[in-house]
């Protein structure tokens, strides 16, 4: 558990509007990000958003075209630093330990979607050094299944290194209904397919490359 976070009720800090405000500017002064798909974006309803990672940019760009608030699952290691950790929290971030099955963090994303807020998760679960999509971990569709969540699945594309007014590509695809995970029984069987369906997707998505 990251020192200091409160897992015992979910906030709704008055900093995220605020920032995400802000982050739309500079965003859009810094960077040539194109948006595909807003269409698919679900309104007003808990459901988990699942994007390829591959910087730090990755929920800031979401964030931006996503209404609702995201509630992105972060590694502890960031919320260790008191400032950075404040700001995390206040932009509606909250810790987990990727080392260990973290009970708490999972616990939480439960209550986020259950809710009726939006749960970002990076399949991946560590940002892609190459910027190709990795093999995703089981942990979004254990929460789908404990959840009953729909999936909205994104690709986040760059060609290089993610750096300012560089061309990026943003896509949200369809959202994939709870019922097509075909997560009948929980087993680790059940959530490896499950969580390879939605990232077949955002792979899917990712090697459409820019937009034409």
């Amino acid at each position: 558990m990251a020192k200091g976070f409160d897992y015992s009720k979910i906030r709704y800090y008055k900093l995220y509007p605020i920032a995400r405000a802000i982050a739309k500017i500079v965003v859009k002064l810094l960077f040539r990000v194109k948006y595909v798909g807003k269409e698919n974006i679900p309104q007003s309803q808990g459901y988990i958003l699942a994007s390829n990672h591959i910087s730090l940019l990755d929920p800031v760009v979401s964030a931006i075209a996503v209404k609702d608030r995201i509630f992105y699952m972060g590694k502890a290691e960031l919320f260790d630093n008191k400032l950075v950790g404040y700001f995390m929290t206040h932009f509606q971030g909250f810790p987990v330990n990727r080392n260990r099955g973290d009970l708490s963090a999972i616990e939480y994303a439960i209550n986020v979607v259950k809710e009726n807020n939006v749960l970002g998760i990076f399949p991946e679960g560590t940002r892609s050094k190459d910027g190709k999509p990795l093999s995703p971990k089981a942990g979004i569709a254990m929460i789908a299944n404990k959840t009953g969540a729909d999936v909205l699945p994104v690709s986040v594309y760059c060609e290089g290194k993610v750096r300012p007014f560089k061309k990026i590509t943003v896509r949200f695809g369809e959202l994939i209904k709870n019922d097509e995970l075909v997560i009948e029984n929980g087993k680790a069987s059940e959530l490896k397919r499950a969580t390879h369906i939605v990232m077949d997707k955002i792979v899917d998505m990712w090697e459409e490359g820019h937009c034409k």
